[in-house]
């Protein structure tokens, strides 16, 4: 088969990707790394125009019959629809996958994403529709996570198998890169219309265009991922089954053990994620009279941090092993849970010293949280395995966080925050002590 060759089941974005790989011969591996980066900056924007419209825009838009403490809940509630979905997503994905092919499996579901995206720019709030609102509002957020699972390309793997074995720190953190990128973009929007708009018609028209802007990106992403799935490299790799997808079931059955732990040791780096992006942008909506473009603006700068730091978590788990630095990771993330909600409620300062400190511990260990899954796999279970492990991992560490946190702060006071992230550092302890495969594959 040449790169040029089209299937029964190709689309046209596809077929066009194949024509572009036939007359360019060969996609050098930064292109794949490229590809890698844009698509997860797509997927993480959507997550957070989202995350952050939940903290500022759904409790008036949506839910203004309750308190703006109620509200916030109930939005956080409704956020955590996408984590609850994204297993079905990749369980319905994968069979497309398997009788369709990965280029098909990727375009109906990035579109599937953005479309409900794009369609919460359109989101009559509670003053013209009621109580449907909030039901649109669930209806497309659970679309976003069905979608997010199945928009896992296997990219990430490619990246981890070809990388030289004193490199695979420095692969393996590339895809993280989206993340901080993501967040970059999406706060600068919000506070850009936050500023320069009044706070009636933000709420009434100017939060839209950011859920406007991730269709766009979406589209783009679309194709730099197809240019890469469709290369001879990739297609190697899937027809000697190291990227073929499995059967779920078949997959828990053979690796149920792996897909546990994999998704439970990076538990610190994904409930810190949301205590350092979401909850602390909630917390500043409700309690206090800061303009949130502000705010906004300090979480761009822990973004910048956070970029930093993950390129460091490449060098760094390279010297020392991915395991070695999740470990240590979790251990100041232990540490930064005590002094979070001082600093967090300390003022102007103390919240730039939050923000730069908890991106600084979130890059180094989210820059490797995904480098420690696929080597646990065998071949044939490695591409669906991985997937699955992405799944628990982002359901159980990050998707009830912000409602979890808010809930404990508001109930017992801010120190309960850093309790439940203490309680993230102890469980990625405990799940890497217990893995000792992953202690013998960590160099």
């Amino acid at each position: 088969m040449t790169s040029a060759t089209t299937t029964p089941h190709s689309t046209a974005m596809e077929r066009d990707a194949r024509v572009i790989n036939a007359r360019e011969k060969k996609i050098a591996p930064g292109e794949i790394a490229i590809g890698v980066i844009i698509g997860r900056t797509s997927e993480f924007f959507d997550f957070f125009v989202y995350a952050i419209a939940s903290c500022i825009v759904f409790p008036a838009h949506v839910f203004p019959y309750l308190t703006p403490l109620a509200g916030t809940l109930w939005s956080f509630a409704i956020f955590a629809l996408a984590f609850m979905t994204r297993p079905i997503g990749s369980f319905l994905f994968m069979a497309i996958d398997r009788a369709y092919g990965r280029g098909v499996k990727l375009t109906i579901a990035l579109f599937l994403l953005g479309g409900s995206t794009a369609a919460i720019a359109f989101l009559p709030g509670y003053d013209t529709i009621g109580h449907w609102s909030a039901v649109l509002l669930a209806l497309f957020r659970g679309g976003q996570g069905v979608a997010l699972g199945g928009t896992w390309d296997g990219l990430a793997s490619l990246l981890s198998l070809n990388a030289p074995r004193n490199k695979r720190g420095w692969y393996a953190m590339m895809p993280q890169l989206g993340a901080p990128i993501a967040l970059l973009v999406a706060s600068g929007l919000f506070s850009f219309f936050l500023s320069t708009l009044s706070r009636a018609d933000f709420l009434d028209w100017g939060w839209r265009y950011p859920f406007f802007v991730a269709f766009a990106i979406n589209v783009v992403a679309l194709f730099a991922r197809l240019r890469i799935v469709v290369t001879h490299e990739f297609e190697r790799l899937f027809h000697a089954r190291e990227l073929q997808p499995s059967p779920v079931m078949e997959t828990i059955r053979s690796d149920g053990r792996n897909i546990v732990i994999g998704a439970f040791a990076p538990l610190a780096s994904f409930a810190l994620f949301h205590m350092v992006t979401v909850f602390p942008l909630s917390w500043i909506a409700l309690y206090t009279r800061q303009p949130l473009e502000r705010f906004l603006g300090i979480e761009m700068i822990g973004a910048c941090v956070g970029i930093l730091a993950v390129i460091v978590s490449g060098f760094v788990a390279d010297q020392v092993g991915r395991r070695t630095l999740l470990g240590w990771s979790a251990a100041g993330i232990a540490i930064f849970s005590v002094a979070a909600p001082l600093l967090l409620n300390g003022g102007d300062l103390s919240e730039v010293a939050f923000m730069v400190l908890g991106f600084m511990l979130l890059g180094l260990s989210f820059g490797q949280s995904s480098g420690v899954v696929a080597s646990n796999f065998s071949t044939s279970t490695r591409y669906t395995g991985s997937a699955l492990t992405s799944d628990l991992a982002w359901l159980v560490g990050a998707g009830f966080a912000p409602l979890v946190a808010l809930a404990l702060s508001v109930t017992f006071g801010l120190a309960a925050s850093g309790v439940y992230l203490l309680s993230g550092a102890i469980v990625t302890a405990v799940a890497l002590f217990i893995n000792k495969e992953l202690a013998g594959k960590d160099r």
